[in-house]
């Protein structure tokens, strides 16, 4: 266990509520004082709820900042606020989103997206693909690499032998074929793979999957595309969502929300997420 894990933090966007939630999550009492906390970014110069290039750019900047430091082992985990993708795209972000510019800037390609909130956790085979391509990528053999990384990271978390549900791709997971076969040629290979090292079981219907595993039939989901997993998670746990990068060589997670330019500064924005990523952070460190 780290006595004083070493996290770092992100502004985000400094436009956006990044800022707000994170000056909310340090004085809700529910973070330790004796937790080492640096907050990484700029937010003097800039107008809430207006962004531009240059609020674009000091993000970018957090991130480089907090990537760099932590392949340095300078800090034990990175905790991300918000930032808008498309604004970042603007300044030369090269990358679909925040998971895979850490997974390159660390040089690593077995990587992954998570999600946890609530009673659900979700891991995507495919995640910032448009539909058609993520079907059109959904391979046996990444199947098996994700789920793998989820059973890791469950273990990680306490759960000595984690019960992992795949869902189908197909409406009835197919049906027997008649609706598809996705399920028969790619997603049953995988299954049967991974049941050989871990309890994994599927592929289910993915219409009555994620209210079972909410109800506490499974301890995760692995899911075969972003909003498969992202929209029950996001249903069921919309305030208390967290973000995690699987494969890093340090612990990265962030709220499971966006920048919300149309409330920043109003007072309003809810900080549960943040908080919630922080303590998941701390808590992955201390389990190493």
């Amino acid at each position: 266990m780290v006595s004083r894990p070493r996290i770092g933090i992100t502004l985000g966007d400094p436009s956006g509520i990044g800022p707000e939630i994170i000056q909310l999550a340090l004085a809700s009492g529910k973070i330790p004082s004796e937790w080492d906390l640096r907050i990484i970014g700029n937010q003097r110069g800039f107008e809430v709820g207006k962004p531009n290039l240059e609020s674009a750019q000091a993000a970018l900047d957090a991130l480089e900042e907090a990537a760099a430091l932590a392949n340095r082992k300078e800090i034990d985990a990175v905790v991300t606020g918000p930032v808008s993708k498309n604004q970042l795209h603007q300044v030369g972000f090269s990358f679909p989103g925040q998971t895979e510019f850490f997974a390159a800037r660390a040089a690593i390609r077995n990587f992954a997206m998570l999600l946890t909130g609530g009673g659900l956790t979700v891991a995507l085979v495919t995640a910032h693909l448009p539909i058609l391509e993520s079907i059109r990528g959904l391979h046996e053999r990444e199947i098996i690499r994700v789920g793998k990384l989820l059973h890791a990271f469950l273990i990680r978390r306490g759960i000595p032998m984690p019960r992992i549900a795949v869902a189908g791709l197909n409406p009835h997971a197919g049906e027997k074929g008649d609706l598809g076969r996705e399920e028969i040629d790619i997603i049953e290979p995988a299954v049967r793979t991974l049941a050989a090292t871990g309890n994994f079981c599927g592929p289910h219907s993915p219409d009555t999957l994620f209210y079972r595993a909410v109800k506490g039939d499974f301890d995760a989901v692995l899911c075969m595309y972003h909003d498969q997993g992202l929209i029950p998670l996001k249903l069921h746990a919309f305030d208390e969502g967290v973000n995690v990068t699987l494969g890093l060589p340090y612990v990265r997670t962030s709220p499971d929300h966006g920048t919300a330019f149309d409330i920043a500064g109003k007072g309003i924005a809810r900080a549960d997420s943040m908080i919630a990523a922080i303590q998941l952070a701390v808590k992955i460190v201390n389990s190493e």
